[in-house]
C-alpha cells in the first residue's frame, strides 16, 4: 500500500466503492498509510498477509505491481471468475485521453520524461506519471487538465490488462531481468509484449530495430510500426548517422545533431531516437525536440555523473540493475572502466558481460550477495577485488584509478540485499565520492 494503492484506494472509495485493503507488513510499519485510510473511511484493513478469504470476497481485484499474481489468493479469486486487474487498467477505463506508454527493460523512464518534456516545450498539455512520477490514476479525475498523458508501464502492470490500449506505444527493448518473479525469460518477454495486444491500426508502434526480441515481437503488431536503429539506415524511422539522428516520416527527412546533448551513451542515444519519433507523430516541431536534447542532462542514478578527482571520472549508474543495462553502459565509455558491481543474486545470465569487461574494465569490484558468482563467471577477465561494503568499493577504486579513466557503479543487481532500494544505494555512493580528497 504505497503511493499507487493509496490513490487507487481513493479513487474507488470516491466512487462510491467498499473499498478493502490487504498488505504483507506489519500493521506497525504502516501507521501513515492507516490513518490515510481511516480518513477515506476505508473500515476493512488487512495487514501482515494475504487472506483467500478477502480475496474471495470482493467483486473486484486491484493489484499493485509488487504482487505476483501466481500467490494462491489471487489464484483462488481468478478461479471463483473474479476480476483482478491492475491499477492502469482501472485508470484507462476512466482517462478520456490520449496515451503514450513506454517500456522496455532500460531506458524508459528517460525516454517517457523525453517525450514528456518535447511535447511540453510545443505548448502541450502533458501529464507523466505511472511506473514513475503520479499513478495513472491520479490522471483518471483531471478533467480537461491535460490534452495527452505520456506513461512509463512496467511488465509488472501490465501482467494484469484486459483492455489497456494507448495511441502510442514504444518497446525500447528486452533483456533478462526480474527473474525471482517470472518464472522462465519467455514469460518475461511475453508481460512486456502486452503493451500492444489491445492496439489496431489506427495506433502506432515505436520499436528497436536492433533488438531481435523487439523485432520478433513486432510481427504481431497490429498497428503501424515505426523503428529506431542505432546500426542501419532505415527507409522509415529514426537512426543514428555519425554525430546526428535522422528521422524519416511520411516521407520527409529530418537531421537532429547531438553535438550540445548533455545525455551520453549508446542507450541514451536509443531513447532519443524513440522519443522523437513518438513526439514529432504526436505533433511536437522539430525546434522544440531540438531544444529539449540540448538540454536534457538526464535523470538521478542513470549514468549520473558525480565528480572529477584527479582526472578520475566517478559515475552513479545505480539504476543498472542488469546484465544488459551494464553493458550499454560500458559501450559509452572510451576510457579505461573501473567497475563496481554486484548486489542481490537475482540476475540471469552473465555471459553477456563478458566481452564488454575483457575489452574495457580495468578493474573488477565486487560486493554484496552476487560477488562470488560474478567473481567466478567474470573474475578470470580482468583483475577483481571483493569488497564488503559500497564506500569500501570506492575506496578501492580511488586508490588505484588513474587520471584519464572512470570509476563506474552500474551493479547489473538489484539493491535488496544492502540497501532499501537502488535510490539509496546510489546515494551512499555518491557520498562516499564526495568524501573522497584529492591528492595533494
Amino acid at each position: 500500500l504505497a503511493r499507487t494503492g493509496l490513490a487507487t484506494a481513493a479513487f474507488l472509495n470516491a466512487k462510491g466503492s467498499i473499498v478493502s485493503t490487504t498488505e504483507m507488513k506489519p500493521q506497525e510499519e504502516m501507521a501513515e498509510a492507516i490513518q490515510e485510510l481511516e480518513r477515506m473511511g476505508v473500515s476493512h484493513m488487512e495487514w501482515g498477509g494475504h487472506q483467500a478469504r478477502t480475496f474471495l470476497n470482493q467483486d473486484l481485484i486491484v493489484v499493485s505491481p509488487g504482487i505476483d499474481l501466481k500467490i494462491d489468493p489471487i489464484q483462488k479469486a481468478l478461479e471463483k471468475g473474479i476480476q483482478v486487474i491492475s491499477e492502469i487498467e482501472l485508470a484507462y477505463g476512466f482517462i478520456r485521453i490520449p496515451i503514450i506508454a513506454v517500456t522496455g527493460t532500460n531506458g524508459k523512464t528517460t525516454t517517457t520524461h523525453l517525450i514528456g518534456e518535447m511535447l511540453k516545450e510545443e505548448g502541450k498539455k502533458v501529464g507523466v506519471g505511472g511506473n514513475v512520477g503520479e499513478p495513472l490514476i491520479l490522471f483518471a479525475q483531471g478533467g480537461n487538465q491535460w490534452e495527452v498523458l505520456v506513461a512509463e508501464v512496467s511488465s509488472f502492470q501490465l501482467e494484469a490488462i484486459e483492455d489497456f490500449r494507448p495511441g502510442i506505444s514504444v518497446l525500447l527493448n528486452i533483456t533478462e531481468d526480474h527473474l525471482d518473479r517470472y518464472r522462465s525469460y519467455e514469460e518475461y518477454i511475453e508481460a512486456k509484449a502486452r503493451i500492444f495486444m489491445n492496439q489496431n491500426s489506427s495506433d502506432v508502434a515505436i520499436l528497436n530495430g536492433d533488438d531481435p526480441l523487439v523485432a520478433g515481437l513486432g510481427k504481431r503488431v497490429k498497428a503501424k510500426k515505426i523503428l529506431f536503429s542505432s546500426k542501419g539506415r532505415l527507409r522509415e524511422g529514426a537512426f543514428w548517422n555519425s554525430q546526428e539522428i535522422v528521422l524519416r516520416l511520411g516521407g520527409k527527412e529530418e537531421s537532429y545533431s547531438l553535438a550540445k546533448a548533455p545525455l551520453k551513451g549508446v542507450h541514451n542515444v536509443e531513447n532519443m531516437m524513440a522519443a522523437l519519433a513518438t513526439a514529432r507523430i504526436w505533433g511536437a516541431s522539430k525546434k522544440a525536440a531540438e531544444t529539449v536534447l540540448d538540454r536534457f542532462e538526464g535523470l538521478e542514478h542513470r549514468l549520473e555523473f558525480v565528480r572529477e578527482i584527479n582526472g578520475v571520472r566517478f559515475f552513479n549508474d545505480s539504476k543498472g540493475t542488469n546484465v544488459g543495462s551494464v553493458v550499454k553502459s560500458l559501450q559509452s565509455f572510451s576510457d579505461p572502466v573501473i567497475l563496481i558491481a554486484g548486489g542481490k543474486d537475482n540476475i540471469g545470465d552473465l555471459s553477456p558481460l563478458r566481452d564488454p569487461v575483457r575489452d574495457r574494465v580495468k578493474r573488477l569490484i565486487l560486493l554484496g550477495e552476487a560477488k562470488e558468482r560474478m567473481a567466478r563467471e567474470l573474475g578470470g577477465l580482468t583483475e577483481t577485488a571483493m569488497a564488503k561494503t559500497l564506500e569500501e568499493a570506492v575506496l578501492l577504486a580511488h586508490q588505484t584509478a588513474k587520471r584519464g579513466e572512470v570509476v563506474l557503479l552500474s551493479p547489473a543487481c538489484s539493491s535488496f540485499d544492502m540497501f532499501k532500494d537502488y535510490k539509496e544505494r546510489g546515494e551512499v555512493f555518491k557520498d562516499a565520492v564526495r568524501r573522497l580528497r584529492e591528492a595533494e
